[in-house]
């Protein structure tokens, strides 16, 4: 398979769902909002995004698995598997913030081989494939050389369900507050993921997401040279749900506060 061709289609059917996204963010009526759940919020831009998205990939690889936010189509099982956020950021969507975007990946028996996020609102196309760099609009990109803590930017989130280790994870974002440059929290995991990749983050940790918001962009950090753990160390994120994404320098100490607390 031609990893790169197929990417380049996936962008071009991510670009023409981010124009529907952009073109109702000039019009949105914040009253058709539905909860999902406590702070888990969709608007009909999310489902459509995603209906727009899933029949447009279907026709790349069609017998391909998905895994979706909003549910559009459950198919798992499949030695290709979609695995797509519509529109990470709903909230700052929602309230006029501009910082969301759209994350897709494909995954190949359980591996990662394409990844593309697109940030909106600065028109940034982010993407990887197998055998590939990384990239961002069609420039190759690399995470930070930052050699140590006290001189790195941080990203992070707040996890909106399971606030059962909030003590602990509040402990912890003391510390790298104070050990830091800062902690910034922009409230869309996939750009905190591509933001570390282009060596504008150090580093990014935070637990409780979701597959669909780090699938993209834990691949694309790791194309352009950075690491990905779980909050112990291994690489069982996918399923522990819990990320660390790195320039590779930091991993250790970083590794070291976290385990402290979780």
């Amino acid at each position: 398979m031609n990893y790169e061709l197929l990417c380049n289609k996936v962008i071009s059917i991510v670009r023409l769902t981010g124009n529907f996204i952009r073109k109702e963010s000039m019009q949105f009526d914040a009253s058709k909002i539905e909860y999902k759940g406590l702070n888990d919020m969709v608007s009909y831009v999310d489902k459509t995004a995603e209906q727009k998205l899933v029949q447009n990939l279907e026709k790349l690889i069609p017998d391909a698995g998905f895994i979706t936010e909003e549910k559009t189509i459950s198919r798992e099982g499949k030695i290709f598997t979609w695995i797509i956020d519509p529109l990470d950021g709903t909230t700052n969507f929602i309230h006029g913030i501009p910082a969301y975007g759209i994350s897709v990946a494909l995954y190949e028996d359980g591996l990662p081989v394409i990844g593309v996020v697109y940030e909106l609102n600065r028109g940034e196309m982010f993407y990887s494939f197998k055998g590939g760099k990384a990239f961002l609009n069609k420039k190759e990109i690399q995470v930070s050389v930052n050699p140590d803590l006290k001189s790195s930017l941080l990203a992070t989130g707040f996890p909106y369900y399971q606030f059962d280790k909030q003590q602990q994870y509040l402990k912890l974002l003391e510390e790298m507050m104070q050990k830091s440059h800062g902690v910034r929290r922009i409230g869309a995991a996939a750009v905190d993921l591509v933001y570390t990749a282009c060596g504008r983050f150090d580093a990014f940790f935070e637990y409780n997401l979701q597959q669909w918001d780090f699938a993209a962009g834990c691949f694309i950090v790791q194309q352009a040279g950075g690491e990905v753990f779980d909050f112990s160390g291994g690489n069982d994120y996918f399923n522990k749900r819990e990320i660390l994404a790195t320039n590779g320098k930091l991993t250790n100490e970083m590794l070291e506060a976290i385990k402290r607390f979780f």
